[in-house]
């Protein structure tokens, strides 16, 4: 570019015309006003010298940029929903960093998708959730990295309905309101049942809510069916008359995914294996000792502990690696969403995936 507009100045340099800018508009304009040779040829060397300078500046950059070690986070920021509370109370993850200086964030969200929006913001750098939410936020233009996979737990989610409900079976749920929070777990689970027992989507009537508002309209009996996770789903069957239409048994086959920002996962993969490393310790010892999680867990939550209880005793525990066979059932989510034109995009979900190598060097060993 630069060489076509010093050709181009030297061709009207010698036709008699120089070169000036609109005092207003900035415009480059050309008039009738001899040079000398020397005049455009210092204008020329100018150009040059900038050109060059500024060629120079960027590859020093680059260079500089390369060269700079990555600095270790002093805080790392974790979002966490209610089920995954019994990690910040064992407070390991503290105990694990803090000889690297590192301190500990926690910052509660209700749902997936909450969390993966403050993710994507830079309010958080680390969190989890189910398989929906990552597709919804990588639609959106989040830069996400899935970092690990949870351990699926079908029979932890479920469609609720009222005790005296007339919704006898799944076929029922034509025309029927349904709460869920959009683009969470409970909202593919949904989406499953219903294909699997040969409904539409466009059959039912959603309801697009978090998980506290949906028990509230559960209970005033504004909405005919309530697709849910635990606690809540526990919380429900013990104190609000409801009951069981169809849990996630046969259907969910993800558990969900641990999730970073792009930037931390990049920079900071010590203190991702360092953290998946305390969260398969608390996982391991979580599914050996059920009865002294639910006893942990129930004053901090501030539910019964037949409700807790309930809760733990259907929930797997642990981590597990992003594999291949993870990656194509992700893409099955995305494809679906878009199909039910529910995301504006068709996505690669390999496009927020790190490589086999990288998740080699810090996913956790499992047994």
């Amino acid at each position: 570019m630069l060489e076509f507009l010093f050709q181009r100045m030297i061709i009207y340099w010698r036709k008699g015309f120089t070169f000036k800018f609109a005092s207003q508009k900035r415009l480059l304009s050309i008039v009738p006003i001899k040079l000398t040779g020397a005049f455009i040829t210092g204008l020329c060397l100018s150009f040059l010298v900038a050109a060059c300078t500024a060629n120079n500046a960027s590859n020093t950059n680059t260079v500089s940029a390369n060269n700079t070690p990555q600095t270790q986070a002093s805080v790392v920021r974790i979002g966490y929903q209610k089920s995954a509370i019994l990690l910040r109370s064992k407070g390991l993850l503290e105990k694990r960093l803090q000889p690297e200086g590192v301190s500990v964030e926690w910052i509660e969200f209700p749902a997936g998708p909450q969390l993966l929006e403050a993710m994507n913001v830079g309010s958080i750098d680390f969190g989890h959730t189910g398989e929906s939410p990552p597709v919804f936020a990588q639609a959106a233009g989040a830069a996400i990295t899935y970092i690990a996979g949870i351990a699926p737990s079908p029979a932890s989610s479920a469609i609720l309905v009222p005790q005296n409900s007339p919704i006898k079976t799944v076929n029922d749920l034509k025309g029927k309101k349904i709460a869920f929070q959009k683009g969470s777990s409970a909202h593919y689970m949904l989406v499953q049942i219903l294909e699997k027992y040969g409904l539409k989507y466009s059959d039912i009537q959603p309801i697009y809510l978090p998980p506290a508002d949906a028990r509230a309209a559960f209970v005033k009996g504004s909405i005919d069916a309530w697709s849910i996770w635990d606690p809540f789903y526990a919380a429900a069957e013990q104190s609000s008359n409801a009951r069981v239409l169809i849990d996630g048994t046969g259907i969910n086959k993800q558990g969900g995914y641990y999730l970073a920002s792009q930037k931390f996962a990049k920079e900071q993969p010590q203190i991702i294996k360092a953290m998946l490393e305390e969260i398969q310790n608390v996982e391991t010892w979580s599914d050996q000792n059920r009865e002294e999680v639910a006893k942990t867990l129930s004053p901090i939550l501030g539910i019964d502990l037949a409700t807790i209880r309930k809760s733990t005793n259907r929930r797997k525990f642990g981590v597990t690696p992003i594999t291949s066979e993870l990656i194509t059932l992700q893409q099955q989510v995305a494809d679906k969403f878009y199909e039910l034109k529910l995301i504006p995009k068709q996505i690669n979900v390999k496009a927020a995936m790190l490589t086999p190598e990288q998740y080699a060097a810090f996913s956790p060993k499992t047994q």
